[in-house]
Protein backbone atom coordinates (compact mmCIF):
# COMPACT_ATOMS: atom_id res chain seq x y z
CA UNK A 1 0.00 0.00 0.00
CA UNK A 2 2.69 2.30 0.81
CA UNK A 3 4.58 1.61 -2.44
CA UNK A 4 1.32 2.46 -4.24
CA UNK A 5 0.63 6.02 -2.08
CA UNK A 6 4.22 6.42 -3.34
CA UNK A 7 4.36 5.98 -6.79
CA UNK A 8 0.99 8.11 -6.90
CA UNK A 9 2.69 10.72 -5.07
CA UNK A 10 5.58 10.76 -7.60
CA UNK A 11 3.61 10.82 -11.00
CA UNK A 12 1.46 14.00 -9.25
CA UNK A 13 4.97 15.89 -8.58
CA UNK A 14 5.58 15.49 -12.41
CA UNK A 15 5.81 18.72 -14.36
CA UNK A 16 2.45 18.38 -16.88
CA UNK A 17 3.79 18.61 -19.98
CA UNK A 18 3.43 22.06 -21.75
CA UNK A 19 0.15 22.59 -23.83
CA UNK A 20 0.82 22.75 -27.77
CA UNK A 21 1.96 26.24 -28.56
CA UNK A 22 -0.95 27.82 -29.97
CA UNK A 23 -1.09 28.51 -34.30
CA UNK A 24 -2.62 31.53 -35.43
CA UNK A 25 -5.22 32.46 -38.30
CA UNK A 26 -4.58 35.80 -38.66
CA UNK A 27 -8.01 37.60 -39.79
CA UNK A 28 -7.20 41.29 -40.47
CA UNK A 29 -3.71 42.28 -42.34
CA UNK A 30 -2.87 45.00 -44.68
CA UNK A 31 0.33 44.83 -47.29
CA UNK A 32 -0.28 47.80 -49.16
CA UNK A 33 1.67 49.54 -51.65
CA UNK A 34 4.21 51.38 -49.16
CA UNK A 35 5.33 47.79 -47.71
CA UNK A 36 6.35 46.65 -50.55
CA UNK A 37 9.86 48.58 -50.29
CA UNK A 38 9.76 48.19 -46.53
CA UNK A 39 9.07 44.62 -45.86
CA UNK A 40 9.36 42.84 -48.77
CA UNK A 41 7.09 39.67 -49.73
CA UNK A 42 9.71 37.38 -49.08
CA UNK A 43 10.58 38.97 -45.67
CA UNK A 44 6.84 39.07 -44.80
CA UNK A 45 6.09 35.21 -45.15
CA UNK A 46 9.20 34.63 -43.38
CA UNK A 47 7.22 36.94 -40.26
CA UNK A 48 4.16 35.16 -40.52
CA UNK A 49 5.94 31.80 -40.69
CA UNK A 50 8.01 32.74 -37.68
CA UNK A 51 5.28 34.09 -35.52
CA UNK A 52 3.09 30.69 -36.25
CA UNK A 53 0.66 32.08 -38.22
CA UNK A 54 -1.46 29.00 -39.61
CA UNK A 55 -3.14 31.01 -42.32
CA UNK A 56 -4.01 35.13 -42.79
CA UNK A 57 -6.64 36.67 -44.57
CA UNK A 58 -4.78 39.94 -45.89
CA UNK A 59 -6.02 43.15 -47.91
CA UNK A 60 -3.72 45.49 -49.59
CA UNK A 61 -4.03 49.06 -51.11
CA UNK A 62 -3.75 48.78 -53.83
CA UNK A 63 -4.63 44.54 -55.02
CA UNK A 64 -1.02 44.24 -56.14
CA UNK A 65 0.38 43.86 -52.12
CA UNK A 66 -2.50 40.97 -52.17
CA UNK A 67 -1.03 39.57 -55.12
CA UNK A 68 2.66 38.95 -54.50
CA UNK A 69 2.17 37.77 -51.14
CA UNK A 70 -0.53 35.06 -52.76
CA UNK A 71 2.27 34.32 -55.31
CA UNK A 72 4.78 33.82 -52.38
CA UNK A 73 2.81 31.29 -50.37
CA UNK A 74 -0.42 30.71 -51.62
CA UNK A 75 -1.11 28.13 -48.79
CA UNK A 76 -0.64 30.54 -46.40
CA UNK A 77 -2.13 33.54 -47.61
CA UNK A 78 -5.74 34.41 -48.67
CA UNK A 79 -6.53 37.33 -50.34
CA UNK A 80 -9.52 40.15 -50.10
CA UNK A 81 -10.24 42.60 -52.15
CA UNK A 82 -9.97 45.85 -50.67
CA UNK A 83 -11.53 48.90 -52.37
CA UNK A 84 -8.51 51.26 -52.09
CA UNK A 85 -6.14 51.77 -54.68
CA UNK A 86 -4.14 54.09 -52.69
CA UNK A 87 -3.93 55.71 -48.95
CA UNK A 88 -6.42 58.61 -48.35
CA UNK A 89 -9.20 56.67 -50.16
CA UNK A 90 -10.82 55.64 -46.80
CA UNK A 91 -13.10 58.35 -46.57
CA UNK A 92 -13.75 59.06 -50.31
CA UNK A 93 -14.27 55.03 -51.71
CA UNK A 94 -18.10 55.31 -51.21
CA UNK A 95 -18.52 58.10 -53.20
CA UNK A 96 -16.42 57.31 -56.25
CA UNK A 97 -18.04 55.71 -59.20
CA UNK A 98 -14.94 54.89 -60.97
CA UNK A 99 -14.26 52.38 -57.98
CA UNK A 100 -16.73 49.73 -59.70
CA UNK A 101 -15.02 49.10 -62.37
CA UNK A 102 -11.81 48.41 -60.68
CA UNK A 103 -13.48 45.87 -58.47
CA UNK A 104 -15.35 44.28 -61.50
CA UNK A 105 -11.82 44.09 -63.66
CA UNK A 106 -10.00 42.53 -60.21
CA UNK A 107 -12.40 39.94 -59.36
CA UNK A 108 -12.58 38.91 -63.27
CA UNK A 109 -8.91 38.24 -63.11
CA UNK A 110 -8.35 37.12 -59.46
CA UNK A 111 -10.13 34.60 -56.78
CA UNK A 112 -11.04 36.15 -53.32
CA UNK A 113 -12.07 35.22 -50.38
CA UNK A 114 -14.10 38.53 -49.33
CA UNK A 115 -14.53 42.30 -50.09
CA UNK A 116 -12.45 44.21 -47.76
CA UNK A 117 -11.60 45.32 -45.13
CA UNK A 118 -13.51 48.70 -45.99
CA UNK A 119 -14.57 51.68 -43.42
CA UNK A 120 -18.12 52.51 -43.97
CA UNK A 121 -20.75 53.75 -41.29
CA UNK A 122 -24.40 54.63 -41.06
CA UNK A 123 -26.25 55.93 -43.88
CA UNK A 124 -23.33 55.76 -46.50
CA UNK A 125 -23.74 52.25 -46.81
CA UNK A 126 -27.00 52.77 -48.51
CA UNK A 127 -25.21 55.00 -51.40
CA UNK A 128 -24.93 54.07 -55.18
CA UNK A 129 -21.25 52.33 -54.79
CA UNK A 130 -21.50 50.24 -51.52
CA UNK A 131 -24.42 48.77 -52.97
CA UNK A 132 -22.35 47.65 -55.99
CA UNK A 133 -19.96 46.38 -54.40
CA UNK A 134 -22.12 44.42 -52.12
CA UNK A 135 -24.01 43.39 -55.38
CA UNK A 136 -20.60 41.93 -56.72
CA UNK A 137 -19.88 40.24 -52.77
CA UNK A 138 -23.49 38.23 -53.57
CA UNK A 139 -22.49 37.42 -57.45
CA UNK A 140 -19.02 36.00 -56.26
CA UNK A 141 -20.11 34.10 -53.09
CA UNK A 142 -18.07 36.51 -50.98
CA UNK A 143 -18.03 37.82 -47.36
CA UNK A 144 -17.33 41.43 -46.26
CA UNK A 145 -15.14 42.28 -44.06
CA UNK A 146 -16.38 45.96 -42.53
CA UNK A 147 -15.03 48.72 -40.77
CA UNK A 148 -18.19 50.19 -39.57
CA UNK A 149 -20.68 50.64 -36.92
CA UNK A 150 -23.73 48.87 -35.49
CA UNK A 151 -26.13 50.70 -38.12
CA UNK A 152 -23.94 49.87 -41.12
CA UNK A 153 -23.35 46.34 -39.97
CA UNK A 154 -27.41 46.79 -39.64
CA UNK A 155 -27.95 48.04 -43.33
CA UNK A 156 -25.51 45.58 -45.34
CA UNK A 157 -27.70 42.95 -44.14
CA UNK A 158 -31.15 44.74 -44.85
CA UNK A 159 -29.22 44.77 -48.45
CA UNK A 160 -28.26 41.49 -48.01
CA UNK A 161 -29.89 39.06 -45.15
CA UNK A 162 -27.71 36.04 -46.16
CA UNK A 163 -24.17 38.12 -46.29
CA UNK A 164 -21.65 36.72 -44.48
CA UNK A 165 -20.08 39.41 -42.63
CA UNK A 166 -16.48 39.83 -40.96
CA UNK A 167 -17.07 42.85 -38.35
CA UNK A 168 -13.90 44.21 -38.03
CA UNK A 169 -12.10 45.50 -34.69
CA UNK A 170 -15.90 44.41 -33.57
CA UNK A 171 -16.61 48.01 -34.38
CA UNK A 172 -14.35 49.09 -31.64
CA UNK A 173 -17.89 48.98 -29.63
CA UNK A 174 -18.76 47.32 -26.07
CA UNK A 175 -19.10 43.53 -25.18
CA UNK A 176 -23.10 43.91 -24.88
CA UNK A 177 -23.66 45.47 -28.09
CA UNK A 178 -21.37 42.67 -29.81
CA UNK A 179 -23.54 40.29 -28.31
CA UNK A 180 -26.70 41.78 -29.32
CA UNK A 181 -25.58 42.00 -32.85
CA UNK A 182 -24.15 38.31 -32.53
CA UNK A 183 -27.43 36.96 -31.24
CA UNK A 184 -29.24 38.98 -33.97
CA UNK A 185 -27.60 38.21 -37.11
CA UNK A 186 -26.02 34.41 -37.31
CA UNK A 187 -23.75 34.88 -40.28
CA UNK A 188 -22.11 37.79 -38.48
CA UNK A 189 -18.30 37.45 -37.23
CA UNK A 190 -15.98 39.80 -35.24
CA UNK A 191 -12.18 39.73 -35.58
CA UNK A 192 -10.44 41.24 -32.51
CA UNK A 193 -7.58 43.37 -34.89
CA UNK A 194 -6.11 46.35 -32.50
CA UNK A 195 -7.62 46.21 -29.54
CA UNK A 196 -6.74 45.24 -26.19
CA UNK A 197 -9.72 46.99 -24.40
CA UNK A 198 -10.63 42.97 -23.03
CA UNK A 199 -7.52 42.17 -21.54
CA UNK A 200 -5.62 43.45 -18.83
CA UNK A 201 -2.40 41.92 -17.76
CA UNK A 202 -3.36 38.63 -19.80
CA UNK A 203 -6.54 38.62 -17.97
CA UNK A 204 -9.97 38.65 -19.77
CA UNK A 205 -12.20 41.21 -18.75
CA UNK A 206 -15.62 39.31 -17.32
CA UNK A 207 -17.65 40.87 -19.62
CA UNK A 208 -15.56 39.99 -22.85
CA UNK A 209 -15.28 36.43 -21.15
CA UNK A 210 -18.93 36.07 -21.14
CA UNK A 211 -19.42 36.98 -25.03
CA UNK A 212 -16.74 34.72 -25.86
CA UNK A 213 -18.04 31.68 -24.13
CA UNK A 214 -21.38 32.14 -25.43
CA UNK A 215 -20.00 32.77 -28.97
CA UNK A 216 -17.11 30.75 -29.30
CA UNK A 217 -17.23 30.33 -32.77
CA UNK A 218 -18.20 33.84 -33.87
CA UNK A 219 -14.53 35.88 -33.09
CA UNK A 220 -11.06 35.63 -34.41
CA UNK A 221 -7.82 37.87 -33.79
CA UNK A 222 -6.21 40.01 -36.00
CA UNK A 223 -3.13 42.21 -36.05
CA UNK A 224 -3.76 45.22 -38.38
CA UNK A 225 -0.59 45.91 -40.31
CA UNK A 226 -2.52 49.24 -41.01
CA UNK A 227 1.25 50.59 -41.50
CA UNK A 228 4.32 48.90 -42.45
CA UNK A 229 6.04 49.56 -39.44
CA UNK A 230 3.59 46.84 -37.95
CA UNK A 231 4.44 43.83 -39.81
CA UNK A 232 7.36 43.34 -37.47
CA UNK A 233 4.97 43.93 -34.76
CA UNK A 234 3.37 40.38 -35.59
CA UNK A 235 5.26 37.71 -33.86
CA UNK A 236 4.88 39.94 -30.27
CA UNK A 237 1.07 40.27 -31.42
CA UNK A 238 0.84 36.25 -31.73
CA UNK A 239 2.58 36.19 -28.54
CA UNK A 240 0.15 38.57 -26.94
CA UNK A 241 -3.19 36.62 -28.19
CA UNK A 242 -1.54 33.07 -27.09
CA UNK A 243 -1.06 34.80 -23.42
CA UNK A 244 -4.69 36.17 -22.83
CA UNK A 245 -6.12 33.28 -24.86
CA UNK A 246 -4.66 30.80 -22.44
CA UNK A 247 -6.79 32.87 -19.77
CA UNK A 248 -9.92 30.93 -21.77
CA UNK A 249 -11.14 27.24 -22.03
CA UNK A 250 -8.17 25.29 -24.03
CA UNK A 251 -11.56 24.92 -26.53
CA UNK A 252 -12.56 27.88 -26.70
CA UNK A 253 -9.17 29.04 -26.95
CA UNK A 254 -8.31 27.39 -29.49
CA UNK A 255 -11.62 28.64 -31.90
CA UNK A 256 -10.22 31.95 -31.27
CA UNK A 257 -6.90 31.33 -32.27
CA UNK A 258 -7.31 29.66 -35.67
CA UNK A 259 -10.41 27.25 -35.58
CA UNK A 260 -12.84 29.47 -36.87
CA UNK A 261 -10.58 30.98 -39.56
CA UNK A 262 -10.00 27.84 -40.71
CA UNK A 263 -13.57 26.97 -40.62
CA UNK A 264 -14.74 29.48 -42.51
CA UNK A 265 -12.15 30.67 -45.14
CA UNK A 266 -9.58 27.12 -44.74
CA UNK A 267 -11.72 25.53 -47.83
CA UNK A 268 -10.05 29.18 -50.06
CA UNK A 269 -7.82 27.50 -52.75
CA UNK A 270 -4.19 27.76 -51.79
CA UNK A 271 -2.98 28.28 -55.27
CA UNK A 272 -4.38 30.19 -58.82
CA UNK A 273 -4.54 27.36 -60.95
Amino acid sequence: MRIVAALAFSLLALPCPAQEKLPIFDAHLHYSHDAWDTVPADQAIAILRKSGVKRALVSSSDDEGNQRLYRAAPELVIPELRPYRKRGEIGTWFRDSTLIPYLEKQLSRYRYAALGEYHIYGADVDLPVPRRMIELARQYGLFLHSHSDADAIERQFKQWPQARILWAHSGFDRPEKVAEMLRKHETLWCDLAFRTDFVSNDTVDPAWRAVFLEFPDRFMVGTDTFTPERWHYVPEHAEWSRRWLADLPRPVAEKIAWKNGEQLFGSFPSSSD
